[in-house]
């Protein structure tokens, strides 16, 4: 049997009348701003399934936004997103959009920067709150936001892993899971590492300058 915990029972602390599309729609908002980490000029919600159907009646179109600008399920603000947004100048706007076989409570979130830097992130509310990040950019990834997550782009080849892994233990840095994807032996892949501390970033620059390595990104946790 699956261990529930009280949240799983009586639902997350939120602003707003529904878990999956209040509370999971700002959490998935702000994991997104996680990954771009930019000042964000414009976003762009491409939402699917009931995640469009409903986004106003659920606030789900004001939760995202919320997210976005770093508020959290609890947060009042979310009430006020589009009247901050506009105070901030951060544009932003909702289409409809068939992402495939994937959760009904689902959206891609398209960021830019006012650099003109651009980021995709692609996530599900999967119900009581709970969100699952399955897509950055062309990378596919597992991000729920219970745990700091390390994310690395990088050549399939012996080493690679090993080598992350090390400068974490060498920076007293915990592992709790660790998953890797890829779609052909020998070429790109991604390592999806949840750690349950902080990664400063003078060890993500360590990653970084790993033989192998193409991009990190470090996504922190919700509860921090």
């Amino acid at each position: 049997m699956e261990d529930l915990s009280i949240f799983d029972v009586i639902g997350p602390v939120m602003i707003g009348p529904s878990s999956s599309h209040t509370a999971g729609a700002s959490k998935l908002g702000f994991l997104a701003s996680e990954v771009f980490d930019r000042d964000i000029g414009m976003v762009e919600f491409f939402l699917h399934g009931s995640f469009y159907k409903t986004h106003k009646g659920h606030g789900t179109d004001r939760a995202l936004l919320a997210g976005i600008m770093k508020f959290l399920p609890d947060d009042e603000n979310i009430r006020y997103a589009f009247k901050i947004a506009e105070e901030k100048g951060l544009k932003y706007h909702y289409y409809e959009a068939d992402l495939g076989e994937i959760h009904p409570n689902s959206v891609k979130i398209v960021m830019h920067s006012m650099d003109g830097e651009k980021e995709e992130v692609i996530g599900s509310s999967v119900g009581g709150g709970r969100i699952l990040i399955s897509r950055i950019g062309d990378t596919e990834v597992e991000v729920d936001g219970d745990y700091s997550t390390l994310i690395t782009k990088h050549f399939d080849k012996p080493g690679v892993i090993a080598n992350v892994t090390t400068i974490l233990s060498n920076h007293d840095i915990n592992i709790a899971f660790m998953k890797v994807f890829r779609n052909t032996k020998g070429e790109q892949a991604s390592l999806i590492v949840q750690v349950d501390d902080l990664i400063d970033e003078g060890i993500l620059s360590e990653v970084r300058k790993t033989e192998g390595i193409e991009d990190v990104k470090f996504i922190r946790s919700m509860k921090i």
